[in-house]
């Protein structure tokens, strides 16, 4: 199949171009123009590289007339762009929303039938989290847009590159002289490898029983968050003390971070940790094959890159 691929270039993108391409399919890869991205990915072999910013709908059109001029039929759309923290016009309701619309109108504009797109784990319209709030508004228009859809809903997404083990999990345990811990850090999780996750996204493209279907995307073990800080010590190979930060004293510090260039934490994300991100391995289990991979195995590869 040939299969367009939205945030192609990100952290679950570049995984799933790869095992797109090794399982025997054509991608065309959806690039943001920005500067020096007329290369972006351009030498990787089964990767057509086409520029155009979700955002802009003029952008996609182009895109679009641009591979109907060239014949280049497409198959599926695989839309998987998104962001967790938002910063200046790249908003939660610009990306996730209005983002999603756009290359809705852009899979039709192509002739598409078949659109999979990547949700969230939590993803309600009467969530606190906005982050929550515009993925369940985005998940409303995939239904309603008159595709052959598949929506995938994974929980924390770890591997090599991503930004929540990798990034935001590693500093708060080892920058501080010791670990703070949220409230009583037994909100749970169950982060999903993100090879599971292009394996998942690949298989639905030729299974006609994920059509206008839903999973959530999970991994095969659940943790707490206070779990999750001894893991990371283990891999970072530290032992610092763990101290419990009272959520009346996060609630109250959290909205004060935010004056800082970058915080260490965004409101939405600390909304976000304290629903914690678990749900039931078996749906997925028994309609695709993953090797269900465990953070532990993984971890210390992520915390070295």
């Amino acid at each position: 199949m040939r299969v367009l691929v939205t945030g192609a270039s990100g952290f679950v993108g570049s995984h799933l171009v790869r095992h797109l391409v090794d399982t025997g399919h054509e991608v065309i890869a959806l690039a943001r123009s920005t500067p020096g991205s007329e290369q972006a990915g351009s030498e990787q072999v089964g990767v057509l590289t086409v520029l155009g910013d979700i955002t802009d709908a003029t952008s996609l059109e182009a895109v679009g007339s641009k591979l109907n001029t060239q014949n280049s039929t497409v198959d599926a759309v695989i839309h998987l762009v998104g962001i967790i923290r938002e910063q200046g016009n790249a908003t939660f309701d610009a990306i996730h929303v209005e983002g999603t619309k756009n290359v809705l109108d852009l899979a039709k504009q192509l002739g598409v039938k078949r659109f999979i797109h990547m949700s969230a784990l939590g993803s309600k319209l009467d969530s606190e989290s906005r982050y929550f709030k515009t993925k369940a508004q985005a998940e409303a228009y995939v239904r309603a847009s008159g595709l052959i859809f598949t929506i995938f809903r994974p929980s924390l997404i770890f591997g090599e590159g991503d930004e929540f083990f990798g990034d935001i999990l590693k500093e708060l345990v080892s920058l501080p002289p010791v670990v703070p811990q949220i409230g009583d850090g037994k909100f749970p999780f169950r982060p999903v490898w993100v090879g599971d996750v292009a394996n998942a996204f690949t298989q639905a493209l030729t299974r006609s029983a994920t059509e206008s279907e839903a999973y959530d995307l999970v991994g095969p073990h659940e943790y707490t968050f206070r779990e999750l800080l001894d893991l990371m010590q283990a891999a970072l190979g530290t032992s610092k003390q763990v101290v419990p930060v009272p959520l009346i004293l996060m609630r109250l510090g959290v909205p004060v971070m935010q004056i800082l260039p970058k915080p260490p934490i965004t409101q939405d994300q600390f909304m976000m940790l304290l629903a914690g991100n678990t749900g039931e391995l078996e749906p997925i289990t028994d309609i695709f094959d993953l090797e269900l991979r465990a953070l532990p195995d993984v971890l210390p590869d992520i915390v070295k890159a």
